[in-house]
């Protein structure tokens, strides 16, 4: 992990930093520490410790305390679903995302959600932002409008053709109404099905629900839009059968027509005028098939596709992951011109709509929602899906030790705690050691992934 090639490339600091890390008398355990958090970029620093105690016989059972550990402190990850402050963590919410998704498309009894789930009406649902302006693309096999046949990675692709009269404030002003949208989209999608179901919207609900999990994504041309799986259920939810008119096609023809009926109004204020804000024309319905079974769109990809976005931001579109407080900020940091100017109009509509916080989301070009949500009954939930995690390591350490399960009644015991917050992040040193630590891991994650790469579906259907 030290060797010269990959410490070459360091600052005389850095490197001086590396040097001093590695002699310490501790660092074997401060790399258990590290590894524990699977690499993370931005430790939580923790002082304090915990006591199990024998209430009966009031024998101390175990005892820890961040005084033996190095520095005087443990370390334990940040928790940041952002994939550009923290690979490592982001790594862990993408996969909690990916079963909470499948889980839903699937059903998975551990997770709250019954198999039957999988024969429930679904489709995969994309709604996106109108056109502000031309934009540089790739439209098929044919040449951008601007004459050129643009690469993959080509940095023109989601910039203005013409800066002049691209509608910046328009665009943020979208983005940043756009979880208003999509609230009044699933008001409208309610309504639109007890319409085509010639119900009331009280009888529907009392016969169905509509589940969803949608994730936030940026388009290269810095404007969100929105992935969804929404499916039918019964009035309880995954656990009964939808009834018999909650067919695929009419969820499919309800969100064409919600989608065509959501409009939100922004005021005028100063020299912007009044604006109606509307869903993208570009709206994509399509079903999902079950996994295995050679459909385009599968449960599987589906997933994966949600959790791959979840980690992604603003920052994408070459912005920065953090707030910007003033244009000079921008020349600093080095922004490209699109998101600048992005950017820039959000400082500018601040004080027009200041009860819109767009100074504070610039950073995000607008957009203030959440990127990862879902309604109550889809699925299990991200936190649960932690619980467990921590449920699982803290079985792991009781048995380590020796100290009995806490659901045995034949055996209560009390735990008391004590923390107090010490700081957070690495030295430069440190960040290193963290940045390959974490590499390792993802190299043995890849390397458990190719020796899956020939099992049978129903033995791979879990792995994340």
């Amino acid at each position: 992990m030290t060797d010269a090639a990959t410490m070459a490339g360091l600052d005389a600091a850095t490197l001086s930093d590396v040097l001093r890390v590695a002699a310490s008398a501790d660092f074997d355990r401060w790399q258990e520490q590290i590894k524990r958090t699977g690499g993370c970029s931005d430790p939580i620093r923790l002082i304090g410790g915990t006591k199990t105690i024998d209430p009966a016989t009031k024998t101390v059972l175990y005892a820890y305390s961040t005084d033996t550990e190095p520095g005087g402190m443990l370390r334990v990850a940040c928790g940041n679903r952002r994939a550009s402050r923290c690979p490592a963590c982001a790594w862990t919410y993408a996969g909690d995302t990916y079963h909470l998704i499948r889980a839903g498309l699937t059903g998975d009894p551990n997770k709250g959600t019954p198999e039957t789930v999988r024969d429930h009406p679904r489709v995969f649902a994309t709604l996106t932002a109108p056109s502000f302006g031309p934009v540089h693309n790739r439209p098929g096999k044919r040449p951008c409008r601007c004459g050129t046949l643009h690469a993959e990675d080509s940095p023109e692709l989601g910039t203005p053709l013409d800066a002049a009269s691209y509608d910046y404030r328009g665009a943020v002003l979208w983005n940043n109404h756009a979880s208003e949208l999509w609230r009044y989209f699933t008001i409208y999608l309610r309504r639109e099905i007890a319409k085509r179901a010639g119900l009331t919207q009280r009888a529907a609900r009392e016969q169905s629900r509509v589940s969803f999990g949608k994730v936030a994504e940026y388009q290269k041309r810095g404007a969100v839009h929105f992935h969804a799986v929404i499916r039918f259920d019964g009035p309880e939810g995954p656990d009964s059968p939808p009834p018999a008119w909650a067919t695929l096609e009419l969820l499919t023809d309800s969100i064409h027509a919600a989608a065509n009926r959501v409009a939100v109004d922004v005021p005028h204020a100063g020299d912007e005028p009044a604006r109606t804000l509307l869903w993208g024309t570009q709206l994509d319905v399509q079903p999902i098939g079950a996994f295995g079974h050679d459909e385009e769109i599968t449960e599987q990809a589906v997933a994966s596709y949600v959790a791959k976005y979840a980690t992604k931001a603003a920052e994408t579109t070459g912005t920065v992951d953090r707030r910007i407080g003033n244009k000079e900020a921008l020349v600093l940091l080095d922004v490209p011109d699109h998101p600048a100017r992005l950017i820039a109009a959000c400082l500018d509509l601040h004080a027009l709509y200041p009860d819109r916080k767009l100074r504070d989301w610039a950073h995000m070009l607008g957009f203030r929602g959440h990127f990862s949500t879902k309604s109550r009954r889809y699925s299990t939930t991200l936190g649960a899906l932690r619980q467990v995690r921590a449920d699982y390591r803290a079985s792991q350490q009781r048995e380590a030790l020796g100290l009995p399960d806490p659901d045995d009644v034949e055996a209560t015991t009390l735990t008391l705690a004590h923390w107090a917050y010490a700081g957070h992040g690495h030295t430069s040193g440190e960040s290193w050691f963290a940045a390959n630590i974490r590499r390792d891991i993802e190299r043995n994650r890849e390397t458990a992934r190719e020796a899956l790469a020939d099992m049978p579906d129903y033995e791979m259907e879990g792995e994340w």
